[in-house]
């Protein structure tokens, strides 16, 4: 399986005043797609676990062979995460969540606000590289994780439904140090939409 970066649903400015364009830019070109070249440079002397879905390999990186299991963990994370991080955003985004999905919210954390503030501290408390989720486990029950660099909640049994990334190639142009600000602009263009179906698809 030879992977490739997904379609865009918007141009590189539509996400502003939240997500600047040179960001996006930047962000989707250059560092999506480095992970996805050195994904695809990992698998291809390993046929074998190329043909096995990524989720798959990333739900059981023992299975996957040593030699290129930090690199399938790192690079294919990275291709994994980014390709749902652009889909759990869009231009005009930011309405509060709605049907099941605010049902399940409101059901393990509450409300919506004490939802956003559990994930507002998780991304704010990870230090260094790495990722603010909201996942589902096997049962349906969600929960707000956080992991570090590349690593991703089907590591840990999980399915990821919101991510949001906060290494700083992320917002560094336009927040600099500021990674409160830029989460609190990230709500404004969450596609609740989109991570209604995440919880929905099987």
């Amino acid at each position: 399986m030879i992977y490739a970066l997904p379609t865009l649903a918007y141009s590189f400015d539509a996400l502003e005043p939240a997500i600047d364009a040179r960001t996006m830019e930047i962000h989707y070109t250059k560092h999506h797609q480095a992970y996805v070249d050195n994904l695809n440079k990992a698998l291809a002397d390993f046929p074998e676990t190329a043909e096995k879905p990524l989720p798959e390999l990333l739900s059981d990186l023992e299975r996957v062979p040593e030699k290129i299991r930090l690199a399938v963990r790192n690079h294919g994370g990275g291709h994994v995460n980014h390709s749902l991080f652009w889909e759990v955003m869009k231009p005009g985004g930011g309405k509060e969540p709605a049907g099941r999905l605010l049902g399940e919210i409101e059901k393990n954390f509450g409300d919506v606000l004490k939802f956003k503030e559990q994930f507002g501290a998780a991304a704010m408390g990870r230090f260094g590289s790495g990722w603010a989720w909201l996942a589902a486990d096997d049962s349906g029950q969600l929960s707000v994780v956080s992991t570090a660099n590349q690593d991703t909640p089907l590591a840990e049994g999980k399915k990821p439904l919101l991510g949001l990334d906060v290494w700083e190639h992320a917002y560094y142009l336009k927040y600099q140090n500021r990674r409160k600000d830029y989460i609190d602009a990230w709500w404004t263009v969450v596609n609740w939409d989109e991570v209604e179906k995440n919880l929905t698809s099987s």
